[in-house]
């Protein structure tokens, strides 16, 4: 199938993009990599009037780095973010999670950004930014302002952006010393999308964990942070005590998802996968934290 008419605008700025989206307002896209959006839109599951192209806008194709935390630009590739060394010094888990994401052919052209502003809870970074407590930076008509991932996504979907306003950039935020990181899913075929995933973050004090936190894939309507530390605080990952803590976050998270049936997969198979890809990626990211101490 092929898309419904539609008027392209192709902005050289940011303020001009801006200056587009409001005077469309509903009726506009934005189309950055299009990894997305063009499916959609051949499909006719979305028909906007405007589709705002922000490939010729400068300034946004930047990966930075400061102090552990990184700010990604709204027209950095998948592909860019993931083979950046200083990107995955300061947060392994960006590099994890990209490389679950779809395949190689549309990492080059898809853009993490506008994979988190499509808001989709089948996708791997709006994960990774939950997980890491992470910020979307808007630009609009009134200015512009961060939003928190928790007050970002709002459903299926749906953000809280305004029709005239632009997602710049989107900070991931810094794990403190001693924290390990993992990401697992399970699809069907490689480069599907998962039947469920998670990504943990673990953190290692003297020995013992003292702080671990899982986000989902495929299994809750938005992205959402599960905080596990209460199962796992002054156990020695590999002692006795760790498989029986493993087990009850493992429970836990069994509980804390909420996945539907569909023609891949039912709920309660997707409910278990979640709760044995949390128990392998938890052992993963402790080692990980250990081996950083070490």
């Amino acid at each position: 199938m092929k898309p419904a008419p539609f008027v392209h605008h192709a902005p050289r700025s940011v303020e001009e993009a801006v200056a587009v989206l409001a005077d469309v307002g509903h009726d506009g896209k934005v189309l950055a990599g299009g990894q997305s959006l063009i499916p959609i839109l051949n499909m006719r599951l979305a028909s906007p009037a405007h589709l705002v192209d922000i490939n010729r806008v400068d300034g946004l194709s930047d990966v930075t780095v400061d102090g552990g935390c990184v700010r990604v630009g709204a027209l950095v590739r998948h592909r860019g973010l993931e083979q950046s060394t200083e990107a995955y010094a300061a947060q392994p888990i960006l590099r994890q999670g990209l490389l679950n994401v779809a395949h190689p052919a549309i990492r080059n052209r898809g853009t993490t950004v506008g994979s988190i502003a499509h808001a989709d809870p089948c996708g791997e970074m709006p994960a990774v930014l939950a997980l890491t407590d992470g910020v979307v930076e808007v630009t609009g008509s009134a200015g512009s302002r961060d939003i928190p991932w928790q007050d970002f996504f709002l459903g299926t979907l749906e953000t809280s952006l305004a029709p005239e306003e632009l997602v710049v950039a989107v900070r991931f935020g810094c794990f403190v010393e001693g924290t390990g990181t993992a990401f697992l899913e399970s699809a069907r075929r490689s480069g599907d999308y998962a039947l469920a995933g998670v990504g943990v973050a673990v953190t290692l004090t003297d020995g013992t964990v003292s702080g671990a936190r899982a986000s989902f894939v495929s299994v809750t309507d938005v992205p959402s942070v599960l905080d596990l530390e209460p199962l796992l605080a002054g156990v020695e990952p590999g002692s006795g005590a760790w498989d029986a803590a493993l087990d009850s976050a493992s429970e836990a998270v069994r509980g804390h998802v909420e996945p539907e049936s569909d023609i891949h997969a039912t709920s309660e198979y997707r409910r278990m996968l979640a709760g044995e890809l949390t128990r392998r990626a938890l052992r993963e990211a402790a080692n990980s934290a250990g081996a950083h101490h070490d």
